[in-house]
């Protein structure tokens, strides 16, 4: 074999590893550093960063808050960051609420360490009241509450009816520009997101984006 071949392959199988890591590799650069990996997460995101611009969004409100913060991009998706971040360059505020007293906490401590506590409050409730309690529109609502279960059936179940009661529960007082995420969609048994978007393609409502996490629009507002 010649010899500048021969070394060429070496240096391409040498480097595989590293340019299989790279190509896994999720960012939101330049919004977020580049360090932070939002793999599955990372489509819709991006997606969602640009609607908020574009629909000039005031009001976000998280079921489920982000407990690691940027720590978690690649489990869970530090949304509360990532939005809140995006809130406070943009002259938005942020609601983020968590049944867990811990989950609040570490949230809590992630928001004051990313200089994020003007923007974005942390609520320790349950998300149907507090989204019964809520007063104003919601501009971008994020599901991402009741923690789902790839095995267990009755959380599948109780997690997807969590997820369509907080919808009915606050589809009032959302307009034809808000953005619905869903998170944890692309998991054994239809995962969070089957009921509620089943009901919401009813009212009117589009998929935009289908994978990990579904992304909905109003018909009216496309």
């Amino acid at each position: 074999m010649n010899t500048a071949l021969f070394i060429s392959l070496a240096v391409v199988l040498a480097m595989t590893p590293f340019i299989l890591k790279f190509v896994k590799h999720r960012s939101l650069y330049p919004f977020m550093p580049y360090e932070y990996n939002f793999r599955r997460r990372r489509v819709t995101f991006a997606k969602v960063l640009k609607l908020l611009k574009e629909r000039n969004v005031k009001i976000i409100v998280e079921t489920g808050t982000s407990r690691k913060g940027l720590e978690g991009a690649k489990s869970d998706g530090a949304a509360t960051i990532v939005f809140g971040k995006w809130a406070k360059e943009n002259g938005a505020v942020m609601h983020s609420v968590d049944i867990s007293e811990d989950s609040v906490n570490g949230s809590k401590n992630e928001v004051q360490k990313q200089g994020l506590q003007d923007v974005v409050t942390v609520h320790l409730d349950d998300s149907l009241n507090y989204l019964k309690n809520f007063e104003g529109q919601i501009d971008f609502l994020y599901l991402d509450s009741y923690d789902y279960s790839k095995t267990d059936l009755d959380i599948q179940r109780k997690s997807q009816e969590h997820h369509l009661q907080e919808f009915k529960i606050i589809e009032d007082r959302l307009h034809t520009n808000t953005i619905v995420l869903i998170d944890d969609c692309g998991l054994p048994g239809g995962g969070k997101g089957k009921t509620v978007i089943a009901y919401m393609r009813k009212k009117g409502w589009e998929i935009i984006i289908n994978k990990y996490q579904v992304l909905l629009l109003h018909k009216d507002s496309l």
